[in-house]
């Protein structure tokens, strides 16, 4: 059964105004880098800031209301820009709010089921393969913003690369000059807050950020803005709306909700598990699912979208001093306040200055040194690495998951089947000398299910077999699947056919389980199922004596 216990209420024992101090300078640090990064990741998407504000204020909180790590922090973030943007092209805004939410419950059913362990059973070469698709992908929407292109891109891979140089010629060079500049600034400062430790506590997006906004508003410059797109941020909070319900498009967006649900899941519990080796903690993983899945639907009901656990956020809370969700909570609370008060300086923001900020975060999802040591790995983890890679850039990262978990299985049952066979041998060799006649004896080894029938057939075929009784030592068989059975089936008809009597012997419990509740017992005959290799032996030979 699932338990609702929040690490909230855990944290909050024993807490005093040393760790409330702590948890205050953490999450205002927070909620400052949060507020340019959750405009980027919303104008990427082509949401308006505002969307993504409120995707952070709302998420954020809950998640530290609920989840089940002590210092995550929950937002949008840049591996959902090119899913969001896919369904706002093809479906509209409020077919993105309504499957932001059909995923919010998504994941809300995947906790309460209890899967949150499952997750961890994606391969890592479809994790590192989309990640790094993923980072392509938002790096090539942001070239529109960052040269200042009015192209419109479309979603798909080639013509949006075909649009991107066709329209190359009529670069805005001031647009440019931001995004070099800002660009610039932000590696160099994140460079340089790696030795100065004052540097270290204050975000670079931020810098960039203020610097770039009080340049345009001391020198306006012919750029876009997010006034000029947008209109600036509201100084408010906007009400609760319900998003409309389209009939015609509900089937349609089940697949983006479940895309949605899966990443923000792999993502969400990715980055607790990254923040648990840095506090030293274990984060509750149904717990995190149901926080993330309720801080979607509720996300969606202030017009924010897709949201999960952020970990350059997270690992900036807990290198500022975060130690429980409170830093979480005002980090939220610093951005409802920054909204309310200073909205209005919004409008001046370049967003050439928030494209460059995208630019480095898709710089910082890569994971490029995966490719240079693909050759240390098996030719199966390259192929499936690869082809997630180039699906996820080329089509779509539904796709690639899918292809992916399907080549990784495909590989995982041809390696199954190497490591399973059936191998002739003599049952006890300190029992008896030589083989008896009309006696074979084979050592089945490894899991016998469906991958792995054919090849145990082919290596028992009763149209080969000379001898009176088979016996089959099934000690080191791990597991046996419903197409086991039936291949056990067949072989003990085709065996009855030939005058030959099959032997079981030395079953482990699950197996010895499985095969009495599935009757196949009782076809062979209780009789023939041995606990032994002795025992086996000597009712063998005594059915070779038989006349």
């Amino acid at each position: 059964m699932f338990t609702f216990r929040p690490k909230l209420l855990e944290t909050l024992a024993g807490y005093d105004r040393a760790s409330f101090a702590r948890d205050a300078s953490s999450g205002l640090t927070v909620g400052v880098l949060a507020l340019p990064l959750a405009m980027a990741f919303a104008i990427a998407s082509g949401m308006s800031p505002t969307s993504g504000i409120w995707t952070a204020i709302v998420a954020g909180l809950i998640v530290s209301l609920l989840g089940g790590s002590r210092v995550q922090i929950g937002g949008p973030t840049g591996a959902f820009i090119p899913i969001v943007y896919g369904i706002l092209v093809h479906y509209g805004v409020q077919s993105l709010l309504l499957a932001t939410m059909l995923a919010g419950m998504l994941l809300v059913g995947m906790a309460l089921a209890r899967l949150g362990n499952l997750i961890r059973f994606i391969p890592r070469a479809v994790v590192i393969g989309f990640t790094n698709g993923i980072a392509v992908v938002i790096f090539l929407a942001q070239i529109k913003d960052f040269l200042g292109l009015p192209a419109a891109l479309p979603a798909e891979f080639f013509a949006k690369v075909h649009a991107l140089w066709q329209a190359l010629p009529r670069t805005d060079l001031p647009t440019l000059g931001i995004s070099v500049a800002s660009l610039v600034v932000l590696l160099g400062w994140n460079r340089l807050a790696r030795s100065v430790s004052w540097m270290a506590r204050l975000p670079g997006p931020l810098v960039v950020l203020v610097a770039a906004t009080t340049l345009n508003i001391l020198y306006p410059l012919p750029i876009e803005t997010i006034g000029s797109r947008f209109g600036g941020i509201p100084q408010s909070i906007p009400p609760l709306r319900i998003p409309e319900l389209d009939l015609s498009n509900l089937g349609k967006l089940i697949t983006p909700a479940i895309t949605i649900a899966l990443l923000g899941a792999i993502e969400s519990l990715l980055s607790a598990r990254v923040a648990d080796g840095l506090i030293d903690d274990r984060h509750e993983p149904n717990q995190e699912l149901l926080a993330q899945g309720l801080a979607n639907i509720a996300a969606a009901l202030f017009g924010g979208f897709a949201a999960t656990g952020a970990i350059a956020r997270t690992a900036t809370n807990v290198r500022s001093g975060g130690r429980t969700p409170v830093a979480g909570i005002i980090h939220a609370l610093t951005l409802l306040l920054i909204v309310l008060i200073a909205a209005p300086l919004a409008a001046h923001v370049p967003l050439a200055a928030l494209s460059a900020i995208v630019v480095v975060v898709a710089f910082n999802m890569c994971q490029w040194h995966e490719f240079r040591e693909l050759r240390r790995y098996s030719s199966h983890y390259r192929t499936v690495l690869i082809a997630t890679f180039l699906i996820t850039v080329v089509f779509d990262l539904t796709l690639a998951v899918e292809i992916g978990m399907v080549l990784a299985s495909l590989f995982f049952i041809y390696h199954i089947q190497d490591l399973t066979g059936a191998t002739e041998e003599t049952l006890d060799t300190a029992y008896v000398e030589e083989k008896d006649e009309g006696i074979l004896s084979y050592r089945i080894y490894g899991s016998l299910f469906f991958g792995t029938v054919g090849k145990i057939e082919d290596q028992l075929d009763p149209e080969e077999m000379e001898a009176k009784v088979l016996i089959l030592n099934l000690h080191t068989v791990v597991s046996l699947d419903a197409t086991a059975l039936e291949m056990l089936d067949n072989l003990l008809r085709a065996l009855r056919k030939r005058g030959i009597q099959l032997v079981l012997c030395r079953l482990n419990a699950p197996l010895r389980n499985l095969i009495e509740s599935s009757g196949f017992s009782e076809r062979l005959g209780g009789e023939n199922i041995l606990g032994t290799s002795v025992e086996a032996l000597e009712y063998a030979r005594a059915l070779v004596r038989k006349p």
